[in-house]
């Protein structure tokens, strides 16, 4: 699969990502069957599929919380988290703080960003 391919596979995803993408829909898109797309996305960016969408939705679920003033339930619900709760246990265990704390105390996070990534004819140092 080109690498080409991989970033339509990262753009598509970070345009539906609010969606609940689905790996049936990705394939469909790109046009290579489900089981390829997964063997290649978890070769390619070292996460699966699934844990691509979990982290991406976490991240942008916090910038969220620090940047808003939303409530936290809303925020949760909004990223597909069931409750307060299970929004809050997943945010200690990728970030090490509550999302009242992040708040709060303006906590700097690791977020998981969108992978940059570049066709192979391209370098990834772009200046001149």
């Amino acid at each position: 699969m080109p690498v080409k391919t991989i970033k339509i596979m990262i753009d598509w995803i970070e345009n539906n990502i609010m969606e609940n993408p689905t790996l049936v829909d990705l394939s469909n898109h790109v046009g290579y069957s489900s089981f390829y797309c997964s063997a290649k996305f978890h070769e390619n960016i070292g996460i699966t599929f699934k844990q691509y969408i979990s982290k991406r939705k976490l991240s942008l679920a916090a910038i969220e919380v620090r940047d808003t003033q939303y409530k936290l339930l809303e925020i949760a619900l909004k990223y597909g988290y069931s409750s307060h709760e299970a929004f809050t246990r997943a945010f200690v265990n990728a970030f090490g703080c509550t999302p009242y704390q992040c708040r709060k105390q303006m906590t700097t996070l690791q977020l998981y960003m969108k992978p940059n990534v570049f066709p192979s004819h391209q370098s990834e140092c772009l200046s001149p």
